[in-house]
């Protein structure tokens, strides 16, 4: 992402996590390092092919990193960066906004910093 140039830096956001699933992967990551099945369960109906691209496109813009474990099944996981942890604040403000405007409800957790602000 360091060598694209925007027009505006909000131009910058919508490259890195734009897409129907970018945010929901990030969000499922930062709960904490996950397989690639682990994510197309938690991530239904998406497809492996479209996850491979979306990961991708994340590792390229070098939010989330790949870990392979070789062995008789090689395992392979995906975290989230350093730099991929400075958006947790933008999609936590995604989410409340969701929730508040779509009708769905939050984790009560969440509902508590949504009262808080």
């Amino acid at each position: 992402m360091t060598n694209r140039v925007f027009n505006f830096p909000i131009d910058a956001t919508i490259q890195a996590i734009g897409g129907r699933w970018k945010c929901a992967i990030l969000c499922h990551l930062m709960e904490g390092p996950k397989r690639t099945g682990e994510l197309l369960r938690l991530m239904q109906p998406l497809s492996s092919k479209v996850l491979t691209e979306q990961l991708k496109e994340l590792q390229g813009d070098h939010l989330i990193e790949r870990e392979a474990f070789p062995g008789k099944v090689p395992k392979v996981v995906y975290r989230v960066t350093e730099l991929g942890r400075t958006l947790q604040p933008i999609i936590d403000a995604m989410c409340q906004w969701g929730a508040l405007h779509a009708g769905n409800p939050l984790p009560a957790e969440s509902a508590a910093q949504v009262s808080e602000v």
